[in-house]
């Protein structure tokens, strides 16, 4: 044992110099107040860029659900200057790729282009009018609710999806959080050309904007780079964050499905990014159901019993509460079996905590599958991404393993305790047994 923990404190230096040394991550802010994070690396001749603003799925209303989403995937589809096949055949032409990202906090476009002069210039020059000029043609648009309607649809037969939707309605109630990201079909279908326009020029403004690079350039061509993605953005108003999220009232629904298996699923308000409790439950998950055939519920509701190929819990934080959620798959005539089994797990689990071999264990798996996590360049632009957005300590990559490895049992169980009331917790069961 000694041994191993000697293992593991080299280990943990070993990698926290690593983290320090490849990751100086440099921070300013563009003349028009744009947040810019930045880390210069010449390893390969490949540049990464993502611009991200407050306009995830949050910012919709119920009666306008599914307007961020068509806002941020129509921005790539035209600009002032730049048809839909302009914008393709010219990223097509030097081999740079566009991405997104969404989600309830945030929404945005990415990019990855080769960093020499030519490929450079042409792909920023798309990027930069995708994020300040688009246009939300028509037709386009037309083409593209009718799409988002019929993957609607099409979901909404599917077991997962129905619990998914279902268990976030019970745990968000009339909160922001609780609407659908991709909207409903009645009110997708009724969205026009200026509800865009309108989401755009409030949401898609320098105070609510993150620019966050990383590759193959100096310092001073990011700024430039930076102050040309962002210099026509209007300065708008700085965005107030969600309300408050609040306790739901304990239930449990049965929803009939003529599936093969049950989709169960429970969920509680779970954390915050920044949130003082945020290593003790992370670490402390990795015990319950987020570390795989290790975790604790593997452990009980498969291996012991057989009663799923998978059962696993999350976390997953945003400016307010996200979801801490439990889900498993079984055969129906056994879901009440597992459901009872998981909810009797997960309660042992937070009165108790983990054994300190567990925790051992968690804490090792931790540490030493983070190198994976920052293996490329597109994890480090995720990471500079949520740092910047959630205004995150620049060493907060250094600062994890070091947190990590400070956990104790004590914190786990305390911070469980606290935060988690698996009494309390909204639970749906699609296709349950009749």
């Amino acid at each position: 044992m000694r041994t191993m923990q000697y293992i593991v404190i080299v280990l943990l230096c070993v990698l926290t110099q690593k983290v320090s040394a490849s990751l100086n991550i440099e921070h300013w802010q563009t003349a028009s107040g744009v947040n810019v994070y930045f880390v210069e690396n010449h390893d390969l001749p490949i540049l990464d860029v993502s611009v991200e603003f407050s306009a995830g799925s949050s910012m919709d209303t119920a009666d306008k659900s599914g307007l961020a989403n068509l806002v941020r995937h129509l921005l790539n589809l035209g600009t002032k200057d730049l048809s839909e096949d302009q914008i393709a055949t010219a990223l097509a032409d030097i081999g740079a790729q566009l991405g997104g990202n969404f989600d309830r906090d945030r929404a945005g476009v990415t990019l990855r282009t080769l960093s020499n002069e030519r490929e450079r210039i042409q792909s920023l020059k798309v990027l930069a009018s995708i994020i300040q000029f688009p246009q939300f043609p028509q037709d386009i648009l037309t083409r593209e609710k009718a799409r988002i309607v019929a993957s609607i649809k099409e979901s909404s037969m599917k077991p997962d999806y129905i619990a998914d939707r279902e268990l976030t309605k019970m745990l968000y109630g009339a909160h922001a959080y609780g609407l659908n990201d991709v909207g409903e079909i009645e009110t997708v279908n009724a969205l026009q050309h200026d509800d865009l326009l309108t989401f755009y020029r409030s949401h898609y403004v320098s105070k609510n904007a993150v620019v966050a690079m990383i590759g193959d350039v100096t310092k001073q061509q990011a700024k430039e780079i930076a102050e040309s993605l962002t210099q026509h953005l209007p300065a708008g108003q700085k965005h107030i964050d969600p309300p408050q999220v609040q306790i739901p009232s304990a239930e449990t629904k049965k929803i009939p499905h003529p599936a093969t298996q049950s989709h169960i699923q429970f969920a509680y308000p779970g954390l915050r990014r920044g949130d003082p409790d945020y290593f003790p439950l992370l670490v402390g998950n990795h015990v319950l159901g987020g570390g795989g055939f290790v975790s604790r519920l593997m452990e009980e509701i498969r291996q012991k019993r057989g009663l799923a190929y998978s059962v696993y819990s999350f976390f997953s934080p945003f400016k307010q509460q996200g979801p801490f959620l439990v889900g498993l798959q079984t055969k129906k005539e056994q879901s009440e079996e597992a459901f009872a089994l998981t909810r009797k797990t997960l309660s042992d689990f937070v009165s108790s905590g983990p054994t300190q071999a567990e925790l051992d264990a968690a804490k090792q798996n931790l540490i030493g599958g983070f190198a994976l996590r920052i293996d490329s360049n597109s994890k480090i632009l995720g990471y500079l991404s949520m740092i910047g957005f959630y205004q995150l300590p620049l060493t907060y990559l250094t600062d994890y393993l070091t947190a990590v490895e400070a956990v104790t049992v004590e914190q786990v169980r305390e911070a469980f305790k606290r935060r988690i009331q698996p009494d309390g917790m909204v639970a749906v069961i699609v296709g349950a047994a009749e």
